[in-house]
């Protein structure tokens, strides 16, 4: 055994031993990566004195491959005793350790040299930065057609023997179907492709790469690190012999001549404590070493919002402002006009038999007189092209398709490629177009006086082949995606600073491209209150834990789908306790049967107020959300938000309507006594002493309870 450490590199935490023939080992005072000749990584998660893992690498497992000339090299030995180790460079961290590898795998016509490159750094232990450089070392040209890059095999049994292998829970990132769990348990006979960046054949795309597993001891999850939304997968399945096998795949279609090199992108294998959140703040928390930066909340990112999607695409300007006494009462503060005021899809002008015109303006005007700000609903990219149609509205062809066709993002075939809602689509990469995003923006905010934005269907765009483009690769318009959404938030914030834009990948995770550019994220169409709790906290963990989460409608607490979806929820407290931002879509008044689901009834109009109060009164959405219990191990389900000095804790029942009994525990407190009150219904829970304490309780649905230091 010898360290390989230099005397000329700068001091780390990270230390480096390599064990020729057996492994070289990168480990730091929480966690342990071993890289074995055949290029797999175990990762352990240093914790109360165990070296705790999922991985089992177990024999003829290829963790890196290539696909050369239609054949497969998947047998790389890596030479340990030739590792290289430096520092690790980059902005992730201004210390750390870098080992490279190199091996050599070869087909019937190929020779194939590949360096596998590992970092730790300093400031995230518990993280190796990887990729795979592929040469090709040959006399010939060789086509490059897949790779598998960080193939994980993974056995949960290695940390609780009472369980199956493949019994985890996971987090899977990919934006692939509306209404789809992202966090869920694992299954026998699972698979999920998760492919990241383009849209699939419905227009959804984007997602965030990360795959997460846990168990209640130890968690591992694997992605990449690159800041552009690229196109790859992230395929997860159940193998036959019940392990989850996991990796990173690209198809790279390219010619590598000799002497030519591929890398992969910059991966990362993380071992954690806890659920999700742990490896989506790493992930958040090291992109944002690598460029993004993330805006500053302002007040009105937290306030209640009223949306007139309960009138739904018919909406008039009267039904609007029709509704404004009872915000007033309720102290509803923001209004939402949503989708179908317009004329078309890419103009964005307002529809001539709702909104006739100067109609949308005064709208706003009225709304501004009594004090409530107003956002308006549109979709970034899309345009009508005369083909197709969205449930009721047939697409014409918008003025801007017909003035620049050579706008449009165009398929291998020369022919309009299509987004989201079958809408063509303006290529994010041409500057005309941002420009033309813009100018837009100017009409909404300034001209119109709109207070925000609320950007639907936000997912991507297909790669764009237009030759009049010059792009250097179709992935450009995937790429650019971010860059108009960049440009909607700057323009709306330098005009009105106190603005809210608020983007929604309706019913999946968002796409990293945008991420950066909102201030209020949103629980997008969930289905059912498990969801939108699930989506606050990755949202908390994404993009910080006192960031603007808006809840979305709560009436979508509880959906009853048939030939109509009816939204019948009313479940606040999945909001409030998780940090979330309230909002609602109710009617009043009473425009008909149609809408009978959503009328705010004097009953109804009770209970919204109860809970508004309660939320203003907390203001929790504002607090510091705290990782303090592992999703799918911690029964009952709980949640912990810090604000003043106190702790509120959320605990939400396994089955909604069945009472839970029990002791549940309160973490994260100081070593002082507090007062324990249940801040809904006032009930008081005596005085505990910290650091942890338990406190028996029964409840239904949900508890809520303010832990106040005496």
């Amino acid at each position: 055994m010898k360290a390989s450490l230099e005397p000329s590199l700068k001091p780390s935490a990270v230390r480096v031993i390599v064990k020729p023939g057996e492994s070289v080992v990168l480990s730091t005072a929480s966690a342990e990566f071993d890289i074995f000749p055949s290029g797999y990584i175990r990762a352990f998660l240093l914790r109360n004195g165990h070296h705790l893992t999922l991985d089992e690498p177990g024999t003829g497992l290829a963790p890196e491959s290539v696909s050369v000339n239609g054949r497969a090299i998947d047998r790389f030995h890596f030479d340990l005793a030739h590792a290289r180790v430096s520092e690790a460079g980059g902005k992730i961290g201004a210390s750390g350790r870098r080992v490279e590898l190199t091996g050599e795998g070869e087909a019937a016509d190929a020779w194939i040299a590949v360096t596998l490159a590992a970092e730790v750094y300093d400031d995230f232990p518990n993280v190796l930065v990887t990729t795979a450089a592929f040469k090709n070392s040959g006399s010939a040209a060789v086509r490059l057609s897949h790779i598998e890059h960080e193939t994980r095999r993974l056995n949960a049994s290695l940390a609780d023997p009472r369980v199956a292998p493949y019994h985890l829970w996971s987090f899977q990132g990919s934006s692939t179907r509306w209404g789809k769990d992202d966090v869920f348990e694992i299954s026998d006979h699972f698979f999920q492709a998760n492919p990241m960046g383009a849209p699939n054949a419905e227009g959804m795309g984007g997602g965030i790469p990360v795959v997460a597993f846990w168990t209640a001891s130890v968690g591992e999850a694997i992605g990449h690190l690159e800041t552009l939304p690229l196109t790859l997968t992230l395929p997860v399945r159940v193998e036959p012999d019940q392990l989850i096998r996991a990796s990173l795949e690209l198809s790279p279609e390219t010619t590598l001549t000799p002497g030519a090199v591929f890398s992969t992108p910059r991966a990362f294998i993380a071992v954690y404590h806890g659920d999700f959140f742990e490896p989506l703040r790493f992930y958040s928390l090291i992109l944002q070493r690598e460029g993004w930066t993330l805006p500053e909340s302002n007040p009105q990112d937290y306030q209640v919002s009223w949306c007139g999607w309960g009138y739904e695409s018919e909406v008039t300007p009267a039904q609007m402002v029709g509704t404004i006494p009872k915000l007033q009462e309720l102290h509803i503060r923001w209004a939402t006009l949503d989708d179908r005021w317009f004329n078309n899809y890419g103009d964005w002008q307002p529809r001539p038999d709702t909104f006739p015109g100067d109609a949308i303006r005064q709208m706003v005007k009225t709304f501004h007189q009594q004090g409530i700000s107003v956002q308006i609903w549109w979709l970034p990219l899309g345009a009508e092209d005369g083909h197709g149609h969205y449930e009721s509205h047939r697409y014409g062809l918008s003025q801007v398709v017909k003035d620049h066709p050579e706008w449009l993002i165009l398929d291998q075939n020369g022919k309009p490629a299509h987004m989201i809602r079958n809408l063509a689509a303006l290529c994010p990469a041409v500057p005309e177009v941002q420009e033309y995003y813009r100018e837009l923006t100017r009409r909404f905010i300034q001209q119109w006086d709109f207070d925000g934005h609320k950007l639907d269907n936000a997912y991507t765009v297909p790669p764009c082949y237009n030759p009049k483009h010059h792009h250097r690769s179709p992935q450009d318009s995937v790429n650019a995606v971010g860059k108009v959404y960049e440009i909607i938030f700057q323009t709306t914030r330098a005009l009105k600073p106190q603005s809210v834009t608020q983007i929604c990948p309706c019913g999946t995770p968002p796409n990293l491209a945008w991420l950066p550019y909102l201030d209020q994220a949103v629980t997008a169409d969930p289905v059912g209150s498990v969801q939108v709790r699930r989506r606050i906290k990755m949202y908390k963990a994404l993009l910080g834990p006192a960031a603007a989460v808006y809840g979305d409608h709560v009436e979508l607490t509880a959906i009853r789908f048939g030939r109509r979806e009816i939204d019948y929820g009313r479940d606040f407290a999945s909001t409030l306790g998780t940090g979330g931002v309230l909002g609602t879509k109710f009617v009043w008044p009473d425009p008909g049967p149609r809408f009978a689901n959503v009328l705010l009834t004097p009953e109804k109009e009770f209970y919204w107020k109860k809970w508004i109060d309660l939320y203003d009164s907390k203001m929790l959405s504002q607090g510091r959300f705290l990782d303090l219990y592992i999703y799918g191990y911690d029964i009952p389900e709980g949640y912990a938000i810090e604000k003043n000095k106190c702790i509120y804790y959320a605990f939400y029942a396994l089955r909604s309507h069945e009472p839970w009994s029990g002791e549940v525990e309160l973490r994260g407190l100081e070593a002082r006594p507090y007062r324990i009150t249940d801040y809904e219904s006032g009930k008081d829970f005596g005085t505990v002493r910290g650091p942890q304490a338990r406190v028996p309780v029964s409840f239904v649905h949900h508890l809520l309870l303010e832990a106040d230091p005496e």
